[in-house]
């Protein structure tokens, strides 16, 4: 597995630098005691879109810091090519001051996925919010002419309902069973690039789709990185047939006793109706205390179940994940 951090040149900048997010804001401190500090920095590393870099940082003038404690810098001004294509407002003097939210850094991430995109190829398109932002940059790369001749094969009606918006020719897996790319989040992703999907409801077409491309390209915020699946606490979705759903329930969290597994139907609203997928099914999202151990079997395991029809494991599936966080951009390659 590959790792690629983006870094600040620490040869200009003559100072030991890193991103820290910081209550959803990014911040730039540098490892000095100096009480001024100025450089360019270029990204190091194929984490970000090439046209991507940052330059003009200024720490301004702090009293001294004792132990060479970090400096916070104030500003943060990307070029304005980056600024503009990742939507971001642009400074309009040396002192204003660009700040990066988790969001915006999501975003450059997704534009990054976007890079991996060549004209011609048949994409997945994923759901959620940071595939949004991804699904919105092919459109407007295919209405500017950088793109030609891409078919997307969306992954929820959501998405088919915004591709079609934005002009991008679909199709399905009957007509292509094939898929070049996909762009797609994930609600966790181990440190085996194993991913748990499914909590917007898109499980089992999301895994079609996904299931059928050369090359999976996942974008998360570092929130969803865990030490094992599950490890968040929150839920492992399983879609499973509306037909005797409380019986399938019992089966799912019998299954996983050990693991201090508790099951529940996914509702919506005050009146607590159940969640109906795309494709017409409800579903059973499994928490979990501990580790379930091994994933195929414990994959083998639910399918096994009558009634189910396919869970919110992605194993072995995604080749590349960009996680946005306090390091700004890393990209995990297989």
């Amino acid at each position: 597995m590959k790792e690629e951090i983006l870094k600040m040149d620490k040869e200009e900048l003559g100072v030991t630098s890193y991103i820290k997010v910081w209550n959803s804001r990014t911040h730039f401190f540098f490892e000095t005691g100096k009480r001024e500090t100025k450089g360019r920095v270029r990204h190091t590393s194929t984490c970000i879109p090439s046209s991507v870099f940052f330059s003009h940082i200024h720490i301004h003038s702090f009293p001294p810091k004792p132990n060479s404690m970090p400096i916070p810098c104030a500003h943060f001004i990307a070029s304005e090519k980056a600024a503009m294509e990742a939507g971001l407002p642009l400074p309009s003097s040396s002192l204003s001051q660009l700040i990066l939210t988790q969001d915006d850094l999501k975003k450059i991430a997704a534009y990054k996925a976007v890079e991996y995109i060549e004209s011609g190829m048949v994409l997945g398109l994923g759901t959620g919010s940071t595939a949004k932002h991804a699904v919105d940059r092919i459109g407007k790369l295919l209405r500017q002419g950088k793109l030609k001749d891409i078919v997307g094969i969306p992954t929820s009606k959501k998405t088919h309902e915004q591709a079609l918006s934005l002009g991008i020719p679909l199709s399905d897996l009957d007509s292509h069973p094939v898929v070049d790319l996909a762009i797609d989040g994930a609600d966790e992703v181990d440190p085996y690039l194993n991913l748990v999907k499914g909590r917007g409801g898109s499980l089992l077409r999301e895994k079609m789709v996904e299931g059928a491309c050369k090359k999976f390209v996942v974008i998360v915020d570092e929130s969803k990185l865990v030490n094992y699946i599950g490890g968040s606490g929150l839920a492992m979705p399983v879609e499973v047939i509306q037909f005797c759903w409380k019986f399938t329930a019992s089966r799912l969290q019998n299954l996983f006793q050990e693991s201090g597994c508790v099951a529940k139907l996914r509702t919506l609203g005050e009146k607590a109706e159940p969640y109906v997928t795309d494709n017409g099914n409800y579903i059973i999202d499994l928490y979990f205390k501990q580790s379930i151990g091994d994933l195929k079997a414990a994959s083998d395991s639910i399918l096994q179940i009558a009634g189910v029809v396919e869970h919110g494991m992605f194993i072995d599936m995604a080749t590349t994940v960009i996680v946005a966080g306090e390091l700004g951009l890393i990209v995990k390659n297989k």
